[in-house]
């Protein structure tokens, strides 16, 4: 058995131990630069922006791990690895976990054991960069119909180098392939190297900044996460659905209750707008809201509460810098905009997917709030009886060193982990001896 042993400052353990924020936390290197700590939504970004390496994680042990957190000691294990870049899972009510591969396989882990032949009938996945095959979900009514939801990135079917955002959903009863794959929703417009303009900022290639997020809420409605594309002026444009998250019936049709529905120019998927690449989404039961995580560009990472209608401002209203070096004139507290809730960096701490914690296997983590993240582990926020987060967050698995991009509460209560990596692994968080 490997330990790992968190080598903080005896005042930090302290303050987890207690689940106290009494001090900002010490400042740790990674990737061989300085990164001190978490910048809350009111707090002033620093006056330029550091340059660090992309953090490309390091090779995984065997494991297991033992290691003392706040609320005691927990075990981490390997559950499957040999993944390509896995992306996202899902529970199903027989057991079995679903779990996506970015370069386009769905895998399937039967009684711990990960199947190695990868699930049929999944059509071609446009996987350039950090386009993909990425989310994954069950239909609320599942054990019934046997449906499942995708989202991946798709190429133009008239020819042209354009890809976008695609949702879909298809048959799947346990065996060796899905049957019944039907295209819901595209977003709009298609976008690649046929199409692309001269944007401002130094922003990214277009095949970047899918987001590709899905999840259905206790009411039955499929909410979608779809990224601005690395062309951020057009997020403006209410008649796109690019930097959105969007709301659909099961069928891909729209409810009437979207807030832009019936008024022209204005796409009536749409539930809310201002986002640069949303990359997490999540229902707290607690209190009945969604909350999202998206990357910015060069810090500026965030954490959202998401309201029906809301503007979170990108792209004039962003606390990290833009590529090439600037940083936007509007920093926070704009008419009609919505700060975040959290903020990071500079630099990026490059968030995964979010979850707040309604299992009864670790008490002390009811109502918690969980941040994957790629550079600082995976971040444990108390909350408050409205769900927001109070103080510094703990930080878990940041010396294992992986590049963490999706975390679950699973059925037994556990904390299931996935790591992007070439090397990529499922891992389970559980209460040690």
């Amino acid at each position: 058995m490997t330990a790992v042993v968190y080598t903080w400052p005896r005042r930090e353990r302290t303050i987890m131990r207690f689940g106290k924020a009494l001090a900002a936390v010490s400042a740790v290197v990674v990737c061989g630069t300085l990164w001190s700590g978490v910048a809350l939504a009111q707090d002033a970004p620093p006056a330029r922006p550091p340059g660090p390496p992309p953090f490309q994680g390091v090779p995984l042990t065997a494991g297991p791990w033992d290691f003392h957190s706040a609320e005691g000691l927990l075990h981490v294990e390997v559950i499957a690895r040999g993944l390509d870049h896995p992306w996202s899972m899902a529970f199903t009510p027989n057991g079995d976990m679903l779990v996506t591969e970015r370069p386009g396989r769905l895998r399937v882990i039967r009684n711990g054991v990960l199947d190695p032949t990868p699930i049929a009938g999944l059509p071609p996945i446009f996987n350039i960069g950090i386009a993909g095959l990425t989310d994954i979900a069950l239909h609320p009514d599942f054990a019934r119909n046997g449906l499942l939801y995708f989202a991946y990135s798709g190429t133009n079917p008239s020819g042209a180098n354009e890809q976008a955002l695609i949702v879909a959903r298809a048959h799947w009863n346990g065996g060796s392939r899905v049957t019944d794959w039907e295209e819901i929703f595209v977003a709009a417009p298609w976008y690649g190297s046929a199409t692309q303009p001269e944007r401002c900022c130094g922003q990214g290639p277009a095949f970047g900044s899918f987001g590709g997020r899905i999840m259905f809420d206790p009411d039955g409605y499929l909410f979608i996460t779809s990224g601005d594309r690395n062309y951020g002026e057009m997020v403006s444009h209410t008649d796109s659905h690019f930097g959105k998250i969007l709301r659909l019936n099961d069928d891909g049709s729209v409810p009437a209750g979207n807030p832009w529905v019936g008024r022209d120019g204005h796409a009536p998927e749409v539930w809310s707008t201002g986002h640069r690449n949303p990359l997490g989404l999540t229902y707290n039961s607690f209190t009945g809201e969604i909350w999202e995580s998206e990357f910015g560009p060069r810090g500026g990472d965030e954490v959202n509460r998401i309201v029906r209608g809301g503007d979170y401002g990108w792209m004039s209203v962003t606390q990290g810098f833009h590529y090439n070096g600037v940083q936007q004139e509007g920093i926070r507290n704009r008419p009609g905009k919505i700060d975040p809730v959290l903020v990071f960096g500079p630099p990026s701490l490059n968030p995964g997917n979010l979850a707040f914690y309604d299992g009864t296997l670790v008490p002390g983590w009811r109502g918690d709030l969980f941040l994957a993240s790629f550079t600082q582990g995976l971040l444990r926020y108390e909350t408050d009886a409205n769900g927001n987060p109070i103080g510094e967050p703990e930080r878990l698995l940041r010396d294992i060193g992986q590049r963490w991009r999706d975390v679950r509460v699973g059925p037994d209560g556990a904390l299931y982990m996935l790591s992007d990596m070439t090397d990529g692994a499922v891992l389970r968080i559980a209460p040690g001896d």
